[in-house]
């Protein structure tokens, strides 16, 4: 399998092209795990919250039984989606036509149905979806043929744990959301390098000693990893003391981010979302330990939109910049950025193609 070659970035088409927002739908985002939300959202027995994985609209379960489960949320009938908002009920009912489903999938009801000759219900359930969990973190995957989540994770569950972040103990905090003008592989190119944290994030720069010696990078089977110790103790921008001591910035493959700060017990996590070739949706899910001071959440959340209003014009200045179509690909720094030429290696072995700019 041919891969990224020299220096060279993949082509620039890629991020605009709406063909190839199509295979990356149907060869990436509907074939691996990927986060969907946390296990709050459907703690209790018939407790249910509408999701999504990739273009797939998704609907989370907790069954009578206390099993969680994740379906297709598409009715069988006509494809009106099922659940729009989080609820609890012992079924789930298509507002469109009213035909009922159980909480394992199964469809209990369909109004007129006895009258209709050949009417087989046990062939007309929601279609269920691989869903499993890493601590109070949901995850799904579309495909039937899903490898356990745990083989998908690797020894991500291992570092974080080994940087001092009990996931279990955490307790979720907010959602966090936002649509940019670009494709998803800006964002998460963007993501994965702080070659440009100096000159982009003066305040993240104060906080997290991002100088090439103390800024550490790895790859792993199926994630992207970036390390960063705090500086001079927080840098004045917020407390980085605690059991936790040192940033955390990972890249589950194809675009879920896991995100720990120095200081007391956090995580945020949340997935890139592609609406289209050049609009992605992001979602982050904060938690925090419970005796976490709320100054040092507040500080450590205005740090961190911060970062995030200063990435929205860094990610959209590129998408036009890639628009012009003046330039045919772009040049990776072969050490700062290695964690995009990781990504973009991953991806181009996911889509089955190679880099010669042909979908």
């Amino acid at each position: 399998m041919a891969t990224t070659t020299r220096n060279r970035s993949i082509p620039w088409d890629w991020y605009i092209d709406p063909a190839v927002a199509r295979l990356e739908q149907e060869t990436i985002f509907r074939r691996t795990w990927q986060y969907a939300g946390h296990a709050a959202e459907v703690a209790e027995a018939g407790s249910f919250a509408p999701a999504r994985v990739g273009d797939v609209p998704v609907v989370l379960v907790r069954d009578g039984e206390g099993t969680l489960r994740a379906f297709l949320n598409v009715c069988r009938h006509r494809g009106y989606t099922v659940c729009e908002a989080a609820g609890k009920r012992e079924t789930l009912q298509c507002a469109y036509h009213a035909w009922t489903y159980d909480l394992d999938g199964s469809l209990r009801n369909a109004p007129r149905a006895d009258a209709e000759p050949g009417f087989d219900r046990d062939e007309l359930g929601l279609l269920p979806l691989a869903v499993d969990t890493w601590g109070p973190f949901v995850f799904v995957n579309p495909d039937p043929g899903a490898e356990p989540l745990a083989d998908h994770l690797g020894d991500l569950p291992r570092i974080v744990a080994d940087g001092g972040v009990d996931v279990d103990a955490l307790v979720f905090l907010k959602r966090a959301e936002a649509e940019y003008e670009a494709n998803w592989k800006v964002c998460v190119e963007n993501y994965l390098e702080c070659y440009h944290c100096a000159v982009a994030h003066p305040s993240f720069s104060k906080a997290i000693d991002v100088a090439p010696s103390a800024y550490s990078l790895e790859e792993h089977p199926t994630f992207s990893s970036q390390y960063g110790p705090p500086k001079n103790g927080g840098g004045g921008v917020y407390d980085a003391g605690g059991e936790v001591d040192r940033g955390q910035f990972h890249l589950l493959f194809p675009g879920t981010t896991v995100n720990v700060m120095p200081g007391r017990g956090n995580i945020s996590i949340g997935p890139v979302v592609p609406l289209g070739a050049e609009r992605t949706y992001r979602f982050l899910d904060y938690f925090f330990a419970p005796d976490a001071d709320e100054q040092w959440i507040a500080d450590m959340l205005e740090l961190d939109n911060q970062v995030g209003a200063e990435d929205r014009g860094l990610v959209e200045g590129v998408q036009r910049g890639m628009r012009s179509g003046m330039i045919r690909d772009g040049y990776l720094l072969p050490e700062s950025e290695r964690l995009i030429g990781h990504f973009e290696r991953l991806l181009v072995d996911a889509l089955g193609r190679d880099d010669s700019g042909t979908i």
